[in-house]
C-alpha cells in the first residue's frame, strides 16, 4: 500500500519536467567539483596522474548522477528531498576540497565524504518512502552503495598501488550497480517503472551539467591569464581557448544536443537510452576537463618548449570530446556524422608534429580541427529538412 506522506513525495504525471532552481544550486558545487579535477591532473601530468584523475572523475560523476536522477522521480519542491539535495551538495563539496590530495594525506576524507553522500541520501529516500512500493528500490540502492563502502573505505586506510586498486574496484561496484539494475538476491533488479524515464528533465539536466563544464573552462582561462599577465602571446592564446571553448558548445549543441529530448521519450527503452547518454556526456566532459588544463598550459606557457604530455593533454582534450559526442549522436540518431571520425583522425595525425612546435600552435590547430567540424556540420543540414531523432531501437 501507498502511504500519503511517501506518495506526496513523488512527482505527478502532469508536473513540469524542467529542471528546478533547487538542481541549479546542486550544480554550482561542480563548478568547484571540476576545478579541482583540473587541479588533479595538472599538478601529474603522467600516466599515474590521469589515473586518478579518472577513478576520481567516475566518483564524482557518479555522485552527480544520483543526485541528478532523484528530481526526476521526487517532487523537488518538497522539504525532504530539498534536505536531501543539500546535504549531497554540502558533502560535495568536502570531496571536492579533498580531490587534490585524494590519493595522499586526504584519502578518508574523499571517501567518506563519497560514502556518506552515496549511503546517506540512499537511506534517507529508504525512511521518506517507508510503506510505499518504491521503498523495495530503495533497499536495492542502500546495499549496492554499503557494499561500495567497503573498498572505498578500506582503500582510504591503505596507501599507493593497494588504494588504487581498492577504489577501482569501488568505482566498479557502483558503476556496475548502474549497470545491472541494482540487482539484489531477494530483491530481484530495478524494474523499468523505478528508472529515471522523464525525458525532457533528463535531456535539461545533461545540457546543464555540459554548460558548468564549459564554463569552468572559461574560469581557468580568464584566471590563467589574469595571473600571469597580458603579454602578445598569452593573450592570443587565451584567445584561441576562447575560440575552442564556443567550438565546443556549438558542435554538442547542434541537433543532437536539441533532440535529445525527443530521442529518449521516442525510444522504446527511454531509461536505458538516457543511462547511455548519461555515459556519453562523462565522455565529453572528461574531454572538457582535459581541454581547461590544456588551456592553462597553454595561456601560462604559450612560447614554451613543447613536453609530449602538454601535447598528449592539448590534443586529447578536444579528442576526448568528440569521442563522448560521437556516441551521443548515436544515442539520438542511431549513427555517427563522418566528421566525428575523420576529426578524431586529424588529431591524432596531428601530435607528432605538434612536438617540433609551440603549444600555441597545437592549441591553435586544435581549434581548428573543431572548427572543421563545426563547419561540416553547417554544412550538411544547409537546404535541407531538419533530421528528426531516430534512436537506436
Amino acid at each position: 500500500m501507498t502511504t500519503s506522506s511517501a506518495g506526496k513525495l513523488l512527482r505527478k504525471p502532469g508536473d513540469p519536467q524542467r529542471a528546478t532552481f533547487l538542481e541549479l544550486f546542486f550544480d554550482l558545487a561542480f563548478v568547484y567539483v571540476l576545478t579541482q579535477l583540473g587541479r588533479v591532473l595538472s599538478q601529474d601530468l603522467t600516466w599515474r596522474g590521469t589515473f586518478h584523475t579518472l577513478v576520481l572523475l567516475l566518483a564524482v560523476w557518479w555522485v552527480w548522477c544520483s543526485t541528478a536522477t532523484v528530481p526526476d522521480r521526487f517532487d523537488p519542491q518538497r522539504p525532504t528531498i530539498q534536505l536531501l539535495v543539500i546535504a549531497t551538495l554540502v558533502g560535495s563539496l568536502l570531496m571536492a576540497v579533498a580531490l587534490p590530495d585524494a590519493f595522499g594525506a586526504q584519502g578518508l576524507v574523499f571517501a567518506g565524504a563519497y560514502v556518506a553522500v552515496q549511503v546517506g541520501r540512499s537511506i534517507g529516500l529508504l525512511i521518506a518512502l517507508r510503506g510505499h512500493e518504491l521503498q523495495r528500490g530503495a533497499l536495492r540502492v542502500v546495499i549496492w552503495f554499503c557494499a561500495s563502502a567497503v573498498p572505498w573505505i578500506a582503500g582510504a586506510l591503505a596507501h599507493g598501488t593497494t588504494r588504487e586498486a581498492l577504489w577501482v574496484l569501488a568505482v566498479a561496484i557502483d558503476y556496475l550497480a548502474g549497470k545491472l539494475r541494482y540487482l539484489t538476491p531477494g530483491l530481484g533488479r530495478s524494474p523499468p517503472s523505478e528508472l529515471p524515464s522523464a525525458a525532457e528533465h533528463l535531456a535539461e539536466r545533461h545540457r546543464q551539467f555540459f554548460i558548468i563544464a564549459l564554463g569552468e573552462m572559461i574560469l581557468v582561462s580568464a584566471s590563467t591569464l589574469g595571473g600571469s599577465g597580458f603579454a602578445p602571446d598569452r593573450t592570443t592564446a587565451f584567445l584561441v581557448s576562447i575560440a575552442a571553448t564556443v567550438l565546443l558548445w556549438r558542435i554538442y549543441i547542434y541537433r543532437a544536443g536539441e533532440l535529445s529530448a525527443s530521442a529518449i521519450a521516442n525510444s522504446r527503452d527511454p531509461a536505458r537510452l538516457g543511462l547511455s547518454a548519461f555515459y556519453a556526456h562523462l565522455v565529453m566532459v572528461a574531454g572538457v576537463v582535459v581541454a581547461a588544463v590544456g588551456a592553462e598550459l597553454v595561456i601560462a606557457h604559450p612560447s614554451g618548449h613543447p613536453e609530449p604530455a602538454w601535447i598528449a593533454i592539448i590534443l586529447g582534450g578536444p579528442a576526448l570530446f568528440l569521442a563522448g559526442r560521437s556516441r551521443f549522436e548515436y544515442v539520438v540518431f542511431s549513427r555517427v556524422s563522418r566528421d566525428r571520425p575523420i576529426g578524431l583522425l586529424a588529431l591524432a595525425a596531428l601530435t607528432p608534429l605538434m612536438l617540433l612546435v609551440p603549444p600555441i600552435v597545437a592549441a591553435l590547430a586544435a581549434a581548428v580541427v573543431l572548427a572543421g567540424v563545426a563547419i561540416s556540420d553547417a554544412g550538411h543540414t544547409r537546404g535541407r529538412p531538419p533530421e528528426p531523432p531516430s534512436p537506436p531501437g
